[in-house]
């Protein structure tokens, strides 16, 4: 611990060498030795946790790894260190469709809402098991239903077994996994040949129609080539009502607290289930009256005279569907949008629609994505993390100018390098290929941001 202790003084030495008393002064510290003790405290605090968080893995337990832990987690390793058995969670949540008549709702879009409609109506009909993508989940042994929100991304949902597969719609996303639109069909395509019974999809949606499917399906929607119509609809400022018609017959009038076509359109999907396990149309009318929606799905707060929605969309086409329920729902009102995009790769794709369909409200902020300026920051903060003070000396100042200066220098180097490789790769994998596309306009914002740092730089240091 002491060795590793004092590296890390050294290290910090050498990058504030002119002002290294003042640095340590400014920073709290009267000697070499109260950082070393600071170092070793440290350590020896962060030992016990990782200690403390081992003992959490029991030699009987199975592990369950979701995507975001990494292989360097001290559980994962005590847990591979005793050879325990470990699912991924797509692995583990397949396993549990085998044990019921599940509903797997897929859809690039509308995938958390309908799910949560299912739970909203069946688990007062009949009993439904769910877990839905905003977190929410239930379940019993003696459930017959278990419907299950079902994500693409990574191909996750090849893993499960459909009873009924739901597909709400395809569109292009996941841009940095899928190559292009014909990756997702095809994913997709082998998705729904996996379901048991019958794939119910959204017939007005062309990519869903294109799938290569060898099941039987059902399509809904509202125009007059579905099997499942919504007709007859009316848009109100509580609700929206419409006519649903199954094989030419009415199968029941709706009056529901639900907002948009897209939302009519997850409906059906939960119509069509019902019709075909007998459930009369009535009973889903008394079910999902007072439906509140997802979480993170209009989720809507008062504060005096204003009404803030909360709403998890970032695809062009949630983010329409969104501000037309807004505006059905307060059709008087002034809509002020602030928007956060997901990341360099994801926006270089979605631009240009992002920029029409903004267009469409009264007032629109876009907020900072994560940038490279950012991270570039947060690794010099790293460097200095053992001050408990920012240090005001001149000479500290040029100092960390200095790093941050050679820390851009070494990025804009990296990025030539990437950007000959991404240009080698696009010939090959022709211009159709989103991913390449996406992480060569990642790599332009990147070079741009960088150039704008150094010109920062320069504005500090003349000061």
């Amino acid at each position: 611990i002491e060795k590793q202790a004092a590296n890390q003084i050294e290290s910090l030495k050498s990058q504030y060498s002119d002002s290294w008393e003042d640095t340590l002064k400014n920073a709290g510290y009267e000697s070499e030795k109260d950082l070393k003790e600071y170092f070793i405290l440290n350590y020896q605090r962060n030992q016990a946790i990782e200690d403390q968080i081992k003992d959490n893995i029991k030699d009987d337990y199975i592990i369950i790894k979701g995507a975001s832990i990494k292989e360097d987690n001290v559980e994962l390793m005590e847990a591979r260190k005793l050879n325990l058995k470990i699912y991924e969670y797509n692995e583990m949540v397949g396993e549990l469709t085998k044990k019921f008549k599940t509903i797997c709702i897929a859809g690039c879009h509308g995938k958390t809402t309908t799910t949560a409609m299912f739970a909203c109506t069946l688990n007062n009909i009949c009993g439904i098991n769910y877990l839905i993508g905003d977190g929410t989940g239930y379940a019993s042994k003696e459930n017959e239903f278990f419907a299950l929100e079902s994500c693409e991304y990574k191909r996750h949902f090849l893993k499960y077994h459909p009873y009924y597969a739901i597909i709400t719609n395809i569109d292009l996303d996941h841009v940095d996994y899928y190559k292009d639109l014909e990756d997702i069909k095809d994913a997709y395509s082998e998705f729904a040949n996996k379901t048991k019974r019958m794939v119910i999809a959204c017939g007005d949606d062309q990519n869903t129609r294109d799938l290569k499917i060898n099941k039987d399906i059902i399509y809904y929607g509202i125009n007059d080539n579905n099997d499942v119509i919504a007709k007859n609809i009316l848009y109100k400022d509580n609700g929206t009502s419409f006519d649903v018609v199954i094989k030419d017959k009415l199968y029941y009038h709706y009056d529901l607290p639900i907002y948009g076509l897209h939302q009519v359109l997850d409906f059906l999907s939960v119509v069509t289930v019902s019709y075909l396990e007998n459930i009369k149309g009535n009973i889903l009318q008394e079910n999902l009256a007072n439906f509140m929606g997802a979480k993170r799905r209009f989720h809507i707060t008062k504060i005096n005279n204003n009404i803030i929605i909360d709403d998890y969309a970032h695809h062009p086409n949630e983010v329409k569907a969104t501000i037309n329920s807004v505006k059905q729902k307060y059709p008087k009102l002034k809509i002020y949008v602030v928007f956060e995009p997901h990341s360099y790769d994801w926006l270089s794709v979605f631009e240009n629609e992002l920029v029409k369909i903004l267009k469409t409200v009264d007032h629109v902020y876009v907020r900072e994505i994560n940038s490279l300026f950012k991270i570039l920051k947060s690794e010099m903060n790293l460097v200095t993390s053992a001050f408990k003070g920012n240090a005001s000396s001149m000479e500290s100042l040029k100092s960390k100018s200095s790093i941050l200066k050679r820390e851009i220098e070494s990025q804009k180097e990296k990025i030539t390098i990437l950007k000959s490789a991404l240009d080698n790769a696009s010939k090959s994998f022709g211009e159709s290929d989103k991913r390449t596309q996406a992480w060569v306009t990642k790599l332009n914002y990147a070079e741009a941001e960088l150039n704008n740092m150094e010109h920062e730089l320069k504005d500090v240091n003349s000061q």
